[in-house]
């Protein structure tokens, strides 16, 4: 077995350990964890990367998506339905999803985006988990589809509905308690102008409450304000 070869079974193997789902046709996943910077590289079929999957792997997640917020919320009004929805199904939180089973470490990325953080980019991850949704049902069906989803991203929902929102939630909840001040500090700032990093901390009444990662300084708050409002629920 080529050694090509040999970290593909690998990363087959990896990524149906953390997701529960095996796949039939191995064909479909590596597709889906194929960036276009690598296919680019090795000068592959521009089809043999995940794009297409993603298309299709948006279109089942936003139909299973509705069905789940209309079953749960029989009350809800359409706009605030489809309010939900997108904080279900937005770019961050989906990046968020695939960071809880590392999905960024799976991918075959180009050298320029690994270079330059592509693993842990929002736009990459939430991108390729809708790519592996795409693949699942191409794989088994919707059902199967339904299910991936269930368990990989509308698990812990109520969570992740406030990472959607977790600034404004967050300074909600504050002022409902006896709570001077709140504010976002950037306490790292790294790399070139082209592939910054920040970490940006809370400050509740001087005090640090968490912190949040990302390459904006928006969604390093983001990230910040959704832990810190996790923090503050258990107190």
């Amino acid at each position: 077995m080529s050694n090509s070869m040999t970290i593909e079974k690998k990363i087959i193997d990896e990524f149906e350990n953390r997701t529960g789902y095996v796949f039939k046709n191995k064909k479909l996943i590596l597709e889906a964890l194929t960036h276009s910077s690598y296919a680019n590289e090795l000068k592959i079929n521009k089809r043999h990367h995940n794009e297409r999957l993603e298309f299709l792997g948006d279109a089942v997640l936003e139909i299973v998506s509705s069905e789940y917020i209309y079953i749960n919320n029989p009350d809800m009004p359409e706009g605030d339905m489809t309010k939900l929805r997108a904080s279900y199904v937005c770019e961050p939180t989906l990046a968020l999803c695939a960071r809880e089973f590392n999905l960024g470490e799976l991918l075959f990325l180009g050298h320029g985006e690994e270079n330059t953080g592509g693993r842990q980019r929002d736009s990459i991850l939430s991108d390729a988990l809708e790519a592996t949704i795409g693949a699942v049902y191409l794989d088994s069906g919707f059902e199967d589809a339904k299910a991936y989803i269930h368990r990989l991203v509308l698990n812990d929902v109520e969570n992740k509905a406030l990472f959607y929102d977790s600034k404004t939630i967050l300074q909600e909840f504050v002022q409902k308690k006896p709570v001077k001040t709140l504010e976002y500090k950037v306490i790292k700032e790294e790399g070139p102008d082209h592939n910054k990093s920040f970490e940006v901390a809370t400050i509740i009444d001087g005090e640090e409450v968490a912190t949040g990662r990302s390459h904006t300084k928006k969604k390093a708050e983001m990230e910040a304000a959704y832990k810190t409002i996790l923090i503050l629920r258990k107190k």
